[in-house]
């Protein structure tokens, strides 16, 4: 069995995006998905992670909370997606990877919104149980 790739992985990235509600995708806004085995030493020191597959994704920018238009160079709203924890949680849970990278990329935009993650797990409960 072959592994979904890098390829892979960033094709379900772009479906889960393009899944959002048109106003929040028009407001998410440029956001580029970048998709990596792993996370760099940076982030892993960063994010104090005692192990690469510690995360599935992560958000890197500024959340429109604190962005600001006279921003001087304002930086590119990333998502990152980690391939191998994605499918190190994908083998272990057998829960469908297109859900899961779903769940990663609009968590990870909630990010971008300014929403904690407390915020998202409410948000999340408060809609599973509709």
């Amino acid at each position: 069995m072959n592994l979904p790739t890098i390829a892979d992985i960033e094709v379900l990235a772009q479906r889960a995006f393009e899944e959002i509600p048109d106003d929040l995708r028009a407001a998410a806004g440029g956001i580029v998905f970048h998709v990596v085995d792993f996370p760099d030493d940076e982030t892993m020191a960063a994010m104090e992670l005692e192990t690469p597959f510690d995360i599935l994704g992560l958000y890197h920018g500024v959340d429109l909370l604190h962005k600001s238009n006279l921003d001087a160079s304002p930086e590119v709203d990333r998502v990152f997606l980690y391939r191998r924890p994605l499918l190190d949680y994908w083998r272990e849970t057998g829960e469908p990877l297109d859900r899961l990278v779903r769940h990663v990329v609009i968590h990870e935009i909630g990010h971008h919104f300014g929403f904690s993650d407390a915020d998202m797990d409410a948000l999340e409960a408060a809609a599973s149980a509709e």
